[in-house]
């Protein structure tokens, strides 16, 4: 039972020391990726004509979550990179001519650049700093691991629209 223990501890000991800088970044570039590969099929099941389409009248259309999705993105990864914001102070979910199909599909594939690009370029050692973004503050490592959660999130609850507009989600990509 004690060399069990010990040998637990000790690989776990060993895994933690090889987790490196490059692992990390690897791992979110490689997350970010599929992600993006996995909203571009989203944002493909949905046909042009529903984008405007709500679940019900007091929530965000398809085309706004997108568009929403996108701009938190960009905005997270602008900060906790150290990048220029791409899109700025608008407000892209209440832009009309942006929520168009050919519209969501550009600004939702280039804030998945964007935070590709950033994760590509930034400081990985600097992940445990902590910054205050909004009233929280957090690791930019914590920033990082929330921006993919809301993306994931706001897709999510895209499955429902696409539902309820007759059609079927895509396959979950856990890989």
């Amino acid at each position: 039972m004690i060399a069990v223990l010990i040998s637990l501890c000790a690989s776990s000991s060993l895994w933690a020391q090889t987790l490196s800088d490059e692992n990390i970044r690897t791992q979110f570039i490689k997350d970010w990726e599929r992600a993006k590969a996995y909203t571009i099929d989203y944002l493909n099941t949905m046909p042009a004509d529903k984008y405007s389409f709500k679940a019900t009248d007091s929530i965000r259309s398809f085309a706004q979550q997108m568009l929403h999705l996108a701009q938190s993105n960009v905005n997270v990864i602008a900060f906790v990179a150290g990048e220029p914001n791409i899109i700025g102070d608008r407000i892209l979910e209440e832009n009309k001519a942006a929520q168009s199909k050919d519209s969501v599909m550009y600004y939702v594939i280039a804030s998945y650049d964007y935070a590709i690009a950033g994760i590509k370029k930034m400081n990985i050692a600097s992940l445990n700093e902590k910054v205050k973004f909004y009233n929280w503050e957090e690791t930019k490592f914590a920033w990082l691991l929330k921006a993919f959660e809301h993306q994931t999130h706001h897709r999510g609850q895209t499955t429902i629209y696409i539902r309820l507009a007759g059609f079927h989600p895509p396959q979950e990509r856990l890989f």
